[in-house]
């Protein structure tokens, strides 16, 4: 018998607004400013408002979620920031498309009365 490997993914949902300065997501995920900082130019994170002070930026919880995932994939595959920024963006459109899949199986579920 052939077993089938399921992928789960896990959204990381805030209901209560919390934000996180820079030394707080730097706590958080355990991690030195300056890399924070280079995720940001890069865009692979982003501050929640547009202030020129780093000290003064707000994250949000998906931030910090992108930012562990990032760290992950440079302890792991030792990626440099280009190839972390490429390899976010690649996992970030293969789950909008697995979530535009099961969208699709639902409602042609749906349609056959099922």
């Amino acid at each position: 018998m052939m077993s089938k490997d399921r992928i789960l993914t896990v959204e990381v949902t805030d209901t209560d607004g919390s934000t996180f300065s820079l030394r707080e997501i730097c706590e958080r995920g355990d991690c030195h400013a300056e890399f924070v900082i280079k995720l940001v130019d890069y865009g692979v994170i982003a501050p929640l408002d547009e202030v020129p002070e780093m000290r003064q930026w707000q994250f949000d919880v998906a931030a910090l979620s992108r930012l562990q995932k990032a760290l992950r994939l440079q302890r792991d595959l030792k990626l440099n920031l280009p190839g972390l920024a490429m390899s976010l963006e690649l996992l970030d459109e293969v789950q909008d498309m697995r979530r535009e899949v099961d969208r699709l199986n639902q409602r042609i579920r749906q349609l056959m009365g099922e």
